[in-house]
């Protein structure tokens, strides 16, 4: 199934492995009890990788990246108090199965045909059933998703959540300022929005050593920046509240270990 999966998409495994192993520890920060399976199916792609070993190089280093900002989204999605979500690049995570969604919520996942296609297989030969209204809508958001969304019942009168995670660094700074207008667009007052925030790319920050590490080139070829630091002025001139939180005060708060964190960024959250 994994062959009809575009690169950038293919990554998606990756994550679904390193899910799944902090799902199975006893200190875990979530669970994903998903997770496994998307690995299991999709690791056709990645034949190196490890799930026991949180995978060599570029997984070990991104582990807790992925672990924390899972919690801080999962955190985010279920405080906002919105009863309509949007996941932009929903990916592989399962969000809509696991979280205790508050009765009436709506969730709708955008991603690409053949990655929701694949995300759907794996979750019906588990019996997975959503614990919400969950809508797939299958979407290019380099083109005009908001049409796609609008056209499956979104409604953009109701505040709403929006997540893009683990998507602007695939995006150029023009592209992403793009989807982010759209977003605001369709967001009425009481709103919100969260995404990964870095606020440098100093040559000992996450990306920097990212890119440094010799099997991550299938990874960070693709990436193309976002708005790099400029998320929370970016987010303040178009009409968002922003806040942010770096991912060492996270992982105190999660009692984690925060060596290094200092340069790993963190995340940023804006109210409309």
């Amino acid at each position: 199934m994994t062959e009809s999966l575009p690169a950038v998409s293919r990554t998606a495994v990756g994550v679904a492995a390193l899910r799944a192993y902090e799902s199975s520890r006893p200190d875990r920060l979530f669970d994903d009890p998903y997770a496994a399976a998307f690995f299991e199916a999709g690791r056709s792609a990645l034949p190196d990788l490890d799930r026991g070993s949180k995978q060599a190089g570029l997984g070990a280093l991104m582990y807790p990246q992925v672990v924390i900002r899972t919690r801080f989204f999962d955190d985010y999605l279920l405080g906002a108090g919105c009863a309509q979500v949007v996941l932009l690049a929903a990916g592989l995570d399962a969000r809509a199965f696991r979280l205790a969604w508050p009765p009436g919520t709506r969730l709708f996942e955008l991603d690409l045909p053949d990655v929701l296609a694949f995300k759907d297989d794996v979750l019906a030969a588990r019996g997975a059933t959503p614990a919400c209204e969950r809508i797939v809508v299958r979407a290019d958001l380099r083109e005009d998703w908001a049409t796609a969304l609008r056209e499956a019942g979104f409604d953009p009168a109701v505040p709403t959540a929006w997540l893009a995670e683990g998507l602007l660094i695939y995006l150029t700074y023009e592209e992403a300022s793009r989807l982010l207008t759209t977003v605001g667009e369709l967001s009425a007052p009481g709103s919100r929005v969260s995404f990964e925030h870095r606020p440098g790319d100093a040559p000992d920050s996450l990306v920097s050593r990212a890119r440094a590490t010799e099997d991550g080139e299938h990874v960070t070829a693709l990436w193309r920046g976002g708005l790099r630091d400029t998320a929370p002025e970016w987010l303040a001139a178009h009409g968002w509240e922003p806040s942010t939180v770096t991912r060492a005060e996270l992982a105190t708060a999660y009692g984690r270990p925060s060596d290094g964190d200092a340069t790993a960024g963190g995340f940023v959250t804006a109210v409309r």
